[in-house]
């Protein structure tokens, strides 16, 4: 039951690319758009929240814990969208914050900082709300389960150097503070930033209540905001000892944990800590009338919440922020929206506002056809990471214009949180990266060090002329040239030219993609200590759209699979995006839903043309012949109670 699982990484149970190059040369002919379906396939929650007494209780435990280990802590608690509910700080709690430097010392962006007090309670709201993001019906994951999915190899390990890297690569960089997709304090509708984006640091778990995510716990104390290099250790985190002790009477079902979930036949980790080392007896922790003002004090954190207590909201519903959609919305069953709280569609489908760039700009209509045509190629996949085995996908679709504006986003009811982030960031970073704006915009960033990455692409790709949209970059292929090895993982070898040397490479230095946000998470973070304003809602300093007030890559870029641009003959018009459920299942869901919009009577729109695909393109001096980037990867015998293969070929 596992092995079938592991299908997420890059290279595991897929299909050659899709892109027609020289070994796609056959083509099928077309296929018609799937019918619409009425049965409900999805597991959907139901409406639970976390209750003032709950976190009550789940701070009572903690405590109660640290207290037996000896370890003052800090403790957040947040609800599925990412609302800060309490932060609970003991007395006597470190709550400096340092992260590791460089490998070889030579510190780029945010590795080696050693920040003040309250500093560490920035890294606990991000390493926290990235269990929730992260968790589902289906599949419980923790920040540590974070952790292994998001490095240079996977799994990390000192012995599995040479393994591609991990399936949601750099996905550390969503969830940004400057972030314009996400909410700000004191909205409670919608999912909500990180300080430092999402977390690797082990020490938070997600909460549940009769089956459904309601929330996730974190803990801090240590002084140390980093991550862990080695799979096969236990790190004997006191931090992760205190915050599972804290999820007493919330756990998720044990089938539904990571460590019961495998990728490539290895199986993720939930946590190096269990109940056997808890020092405290959970089943009668101390109340939390006694320990609130002699053991601690409930605190705020500017930008994030009040030091008071606040029930969470219920996920799935209106004051959550994200919805089921109505029908008016969206004609395919079971679609849920973003919402403000009020009853409005966050992102309703609208055509392109790209009319300066374009012949013709993407037009309502299309925009709902693609992403409803996404939105049933999902209803019909197997998920990849959900128990019971057989269930559904579940993914969040964005489309966006040449300028990087969404045009509508759709999701699953279940659909993972991080997502409503991340998707549109890797449909931004795929249009941008395709489009003639690549080049000039990042030549024309202030920020140092982010114009020479144009000038090492040509140089790496000896093209000229690459990034001023001769080239259809598939997210894929732009992950392909950001790893700290080309090719991913093989030792020895130079990084791509949007990473660093690998000498130099952590999570919180990637290359382009931390360089154009580092200095913005740096500010939010000066903010939260007190020593200048917020970071307005426009990540990195890359040239603004006048008519729209931000910049094309407005809440970074992100570097793992999952987005396709759009066209109108051979003029790029867009990209679709998904996440939610594995790297190669995100490839075919954007993929196919354009395929199969393109395929709509009186359509216009189409997959890139073949001749200027990435995988058209060769990168010399790799091996004999060079090697080919992607383009996309797509799973075999994806669908439920079908036994269709290759579903990607040929298009």
């Amino acid at each position: 039951m596992k092995r079938s699982l592991s299908v997420l990484t890059s290279f595991s149970l897929i299909l050659a690319s899709c892109g027609g190059g020289p070994s796609q040369s056959e083509s099928q002919a077309p296929q018609p758009p799937t019918p619409t379906p009425t049965q409900a396939v999805f597991q959907t929650p139901t409406a639970e929240n976390l209750t003032v007494a709950d976190i009550q209780s789940i701070i009572a435990h903690g405590v109660g814990e640290a207290q037996a280990q000896g370890q003052p802590s800090g403790f957040i608690v947040i609800d599925r969208v990412g609302n800060v509910l309490a932060v609970f700080v003991m007395n006597g709690t470190n709550l400096t914050l340092r992260t590791p430097p460089a490998p070889n010392g030579q510190n780029s962006d945010l590795e080696n900082l050693n920040l003040p007090a309250p500093a560490a309670l920035a890294g606990g709201i991000s390493k926290t709300l990235t269990a929730a993001y992260f968790s589902s019906m289906g599949a419980a994951f923790s920040s540590r389960t974070a952790n292994d999915i998001v490095q240079e190899t996977f799994p990390p390990s000192a012995s599995t150097r040479g393994l591609e890297s991990g399936p949601l690569f750099s996905v550390q960089f969503s969830q940004l503070p400057c972030s314009d997709v996400s909410a700000r304090f004191p909205s409670r509708a919608g999912t909500h930033r990180g300080p430092l984006g999402v977390g690797a640091d082990p020490g938070a778990f997600p909460l549940y209540k009769n089956g459904v995510v309601v929330g996730a716990v974190g803990v801090i104390g240590d002084g140390v905001y980093g991550f862990d290099t080695e799979y096969t250790d236990n790190d004997h985190s006191k931090e992760e000892t205190i915050a599972l002790a804290a999820t007493t009477g919330f756990e998720p079902n044990v089938n539904i944990r990571a460590d019961h979930i495998s990728v490539d036949g290895t199986l993720l980790r939930y946590s190096d800590a269990t109940p056997a080392d808890f020092r405290s007896n959970v089943n009668a922790p101390p109340s939390f009338a006694s320990i609130n003002g002699s053991a601690g004090n409930l605190v705020g954190v500017p930008g994030y919440n009040d030091p008071v207590i606040v029930a969470g909201t219920a996920y799935g519903t209106e004051a959550s922020g994200v919805r089921p959609a109505t029908a008016a919305e969206f004609s395919v069953p079971e679609a849920w929206v973003l919402s403000d709280g009020a009853g409005n569609q966050r992102y309703p489908v609208k055509g392109g506002t790209d009319g300066a760039n374009v012949t013709q700009p993407l037009t309502a209509t299309e925009v709902r056809n693609l992403l409803e045509q996404a939105f049933l190629v999902q209803r019909a996949a197997r998920a990849q990471l959900r128990y019971p085995l057989d269930n559904r996908a579940q993914n969040t679709m964005v489309v966006v214009d040449t300028n990087g504006e969404i045009l509508g986003l759709i999701r699953g009811p279940d659909a993972l949180v991080d997502a409503i982030d991340a998707v549109p960031q890797k449909a931004r970073t795929t249009v941008f990266f395709s489009s003639r704006f690549a080049a000039p915009d990042l030549t024309a960033n202030p920020t140092p060090g982010v114009a020479p990455y144009v000038q090492a692409t040509r140089t790496f790709l000896q093209d000229p002329n690459a990034l001023t949209g001769q080239t259809a970059f598939s997210l894929r292929a732009i992950g392909n040239i950001s790893r700290p090895w080309f090719p991913d993982g093989e030792l020895g070898r130079p990084p791509g030219p949007l990473s660093i040397p690998i000498e130099r490479f952590n999570i919180f230095s990637t290359g382009l993609q931390s360089r154009l946000i580092a200095d913005d998470i740096l500010t939010h973070v000066n903010f939260i200590l007190g020593n200048n304003a917020d970071v307005p809602r426009i990540c990195s300093r890359s040239p603004i759209v006048p008519a729209l007030g931000r910049n094309r890559i407005n809440n970074g870029i992100t570097l793992f699979a999952g987005g396709v641009p759009i066209y109108r003959g051979n003029q790029l018009v867009g990209a679709i995006a998904a996440s939610g459920d594995g790297d190669d299942q995100s490839d075919m869901i954007a993929f196919l839903g354009l395929y199969n919009a393109s395929q709509l009577p009186g359509a216009t729109i189409n997959e890139a043309p073949v001749a200027i695909r990435s995988d058209q393109i060769v990168v010399p001096g790799v091996g004999p012949n060079g090697t080919r980037l992607r383009y996309v990867l797509c799973p075999f015998n994806p669908f439920v109670g079908t036994n269709d293969q290759n579903v990607c070929q040929g298009k």
